[in-house]
C-alpha cells in the first residue's frame, strides 16, 4: 500500500497579510562623500569674508581654517560655515554638491603648481606669481619656495610638502598671517606660526609630510608685502 502524502496547509488571509507587510530590506546607509581641494578652498573664501566682515574674530578664524584644511568629507566642513552667509557668488553649503548642481566652483577650480625635486634641487624665488595651491615633492633633494617677493593673487594660499630624504625651506613675508599643521618622522616639521594684524592680509597655510627629511616655514624678517595683488 502507497504511503499517504501529507497535504500542505493552505496560508491563510493572515498570513499573506503579513508576508505582504512585512518590512523590506534597508538600503545601504550611504558612505559620507570626501571633500575635494576645491570644496576646502571654497569654504576657506566664506571665512575670509567673515573674517573681512567682522563676523569672525582672527582667532576664531584661524581655528577654523585649520580645520578646514584637515576635513576629510564635506560633513565634517559644513559645521564651519553652518552660522555664516555665503560668500559672494558661492553655493550656502558643500551638501548642495550631493543634489546634483553644477556649481561654478565646481567647474572652474583654482590652479596649482607643483614642485618636483628628486636628486637635484628645485626653487621659486623673486617675482612670481603664487597660486592658491602649491604642491612640493621631494626625494633625496631640497626645495626652497621664498614668497617674500612674490605677486599674491589669493588670500588663502596652501603649501603641501612631502619629503623624503631632503628639506623644503619656506620663507613668508612678516606681515601675512602663516599657520601650519604636518608630521615629520625622524626629521622635523617646523613652522613658526605668526597671525598678521590686518585681516585683510594673506593667510598661507602649511601642510605635509616629512620622512628622514623636514620641513621648515617661518617670516623673514625685514620682509613685508607691499600690494596684495599685481
Amino acid at each position: 500500500m502507497d504511503e499517504q502524502q501529507p497535504v500542505p496547509l493552505a496560508k491563510s488571509p493572515s498570513d499573506s497579510a503579513s508576508v505582504a507587510s512585512a518590512p523590506a530590506a534597508s538600503a545601504p546607509a550611504r558612505a559620507p562623500l570626501r571633500a575635494s581641494d576645491a570644496d576646502r578652498d571654497r569654504i576657506a573664501d566664506i571665512l575670509r569674508e567673515a573674517l573681512a566682515e567682522g563676523r569672525l574674530d582672527p582667532e576664531e578664524h584661524a581655528e577654523r581654517i585649520d580645520a578646514v584644511y584637515r576635513a576629510k568629507t564635506l560633513g565634517e566642513l559644513e559645521p564651519l560655515v553652518r552660522d555664516l552667509p555665503a560668500a559672494p557668488g558661492r553655493v550656502a553649503g558643500p551638501e548642495a554638491a550631493r543634489g546634483g548642481e553644477d556649481p561654478a566652483w565646481a567647474r572652474t577650480p583654482p590652479a596649482a603648481e607643483n614642485l618636483v625635486a628628486i636628486f637635484g634641487g628645485a626653487a621659486r624665488k623673486g617675482r612670481w606669481r603664487v597660486r592658491r595651491r602649491t604642491n612640493a615633492l621631494v626625494v633625496f633633494g631640497g626645495a626652497e619656495l621664498d614668497l617674500t617677493e612674490a605677486l599674491f593673487e589669493q588670500r588663502e594660499i596652501v603649501i603641501r610638502a612631502w619629503v623624503l630624504f631632503g628639506g623644503v625651506e619656506i620663507k613668508v613675508p612678516e606681515n601675512v598671517t602663516l599657520h601650519g599643521s604636518g608630521a615629520g618622522i625622524f626629521g622635523g616639521f617646523d613652522v613658526s606660526p605668526c597671525d598678521a594684524p590686518d585681516p585683510e592680509a594673506p593667510v598661507v597655510h602649511v601642510g605635509g609630510f616629512a620622512l628622514f627629511g623636514g620641513v621648515e616655514a617661518r617670516p623673514k624678517r625685514g620682509k613685508r608685502l607691499k600690494n596684495l595683488r599685481s
